[in-house]
């Protein structure tokens, strides 16, 4: 999520449940960070480990392969994903010998003792197609994630799923959650990467953000989303689709099932999603307040760790990976103020707000 189009997000962890997704099985939820750098203040890649640990973080999500950072994970029970650069894809795709490359200097340098289980390629690649860089970007997506998949197989590394991050900037409708579809102009991209994903098993890794959809309501002085809803208050209020006749309780239940709504249409029904950023700011435009930032974070965690797993109306009881953005502010983000508030931590590793990740010492 590193210099992205879209502000992103936070929260402060204390410990949680993990399970390793080996093969294609489907495991119990965790809770994950994405611990974006792009600051001048942060704390050092090791004090930035030795914060994951204390906290007990099951998973963290890099925006790049970083060396130093991949070595310090080494023999840490925390699984790891990591990110191919946006400028990285064309070369892998038309070179297989260059995704050997980044898969031996990037994984097989580090795995297994670096606990890497997803391979991320590109950074919401779809967000941007004005250019015929960007264009190209896109039509190279998916042979790069070939190309880097059938390196690891040849390796015989068959626990490292391997997709790409979008943002909700791909969907033209998302509103009834039936009406769920992509833009017309990136579908002929859409067709061949839900092909590859389903045959593979992996996920569907969706950028969402129920903030931006309640705020762009706010500044365009439309009511339609109230704040209880966006915060994820399930049982203010409720939605019921007209068309499925499904009850929805919040604004990300809603967003996501638009995603499964869309990709039914191109007849993929059943492909697994990812939430690979979620979060809400804690400082910035409207709404953006600690108490916020909190209350969403600890809603999102109690529905994304219920036992047994909620998923959505559309996918009852489906596992649903989930990154909250990010471990730090980043001051170094461009953008309004709020790009640069979605921390969970200060840069002396002190909490923004309080987050209960295990949710112990509650009673509902």
């Amino acid at each position: 999520m590193e210099n992205k189009k879209f502000p992103k997000m936070a929260f402060v962890l204390l410990s949680f449940l993990y399970l390793i997704p080996f093969s294609g099985a489907v495991v119990p939820n965790a809770i994950g960070i994405g611990y974006g750098r792009l600051g001048d203040n942060l704390p050092s890649p090791a004090r930035s480990i030795e914060l994951l640990q204390s906290m007990n973080v099951g998973r963290v999500k890099l925006y790049d392969a970083d060396h130093e950072i991949l070595n310090l994970l080494s023999g840490k029970n925390i699984d790891v994903a990591i990110t191919v650069a946006n400028d990285e894809i064309s070369g892998i795709a038309a070179n297989q010998h260059l995704a050997d490359q980044w898969v031996y200097e990037h994984v097989l340098a580090h795995y297994p003792k670096t606990r890497i289980r997803f391979v991320l390629v590109g950074h919401e690649v779809f967000s941007s197609l004005s250019t015929d860089q960007d264009m190209q970007i896109a039509r190279d997506l998916v042979p790069a994630i070939r190309r880097i998949k059938n390196t690891l197989k040849a390796q015989g590394i068959r626990n490292i799923k391997v997709g790409t991050p979008l943002a909700m900037d791909m969907m033209e409708m998302t509103f009834p959650p039936s009406n769920g579809s992509f833009k017309p102009e990136i579908r002929e991209f859409m067709v061949p990467l839900l092909k590859y994903i389903n045959g593979t098993k992996s996920y569907f890794f969706v950028d969402v953000y129920p903030y931006f959809a309640w705020f762009e309501g706010q500044v365009m002085n439309q009511t339609g989303i109230s704040l209880d809803f966006a915060l994820l208050r399930s049982g203010n209020e409720t939605y019921t689709d007209p068309q499925t006749g499904l009850v929805y309780t919040n604004l990300l239940d809603q967003m996501l099932d638009s995603v499964v709504y869309a990709m039914a249409k191109l007849g993929y029904d059943d492909v697994m999603l990812a939430v690979s950023e979620t979060g809400w700011p804690h400082e910035g435009e409207s709404g953006a307040t600690r108490e916020n930032a909190a209350e969403y974070n600890n809603n999102l965690i109690r529905k994304m760790v219920t036992v047994p797993n909620a998923g959505t109306p559309a996918r009852p009881g489906e596992v649903i990976p989930t990154y909250i953005f990010s471990l730090y502010d980043e001051d170094q983000k461009y953008g309004p103020a709020t790009e640069r508030h979605w921390g969970l931590l200060n840069p002396d590793g002190s909490p923004v707000y309080q987050v209960n990740i295990t949710r112990k010492g509650t009673s509902d």
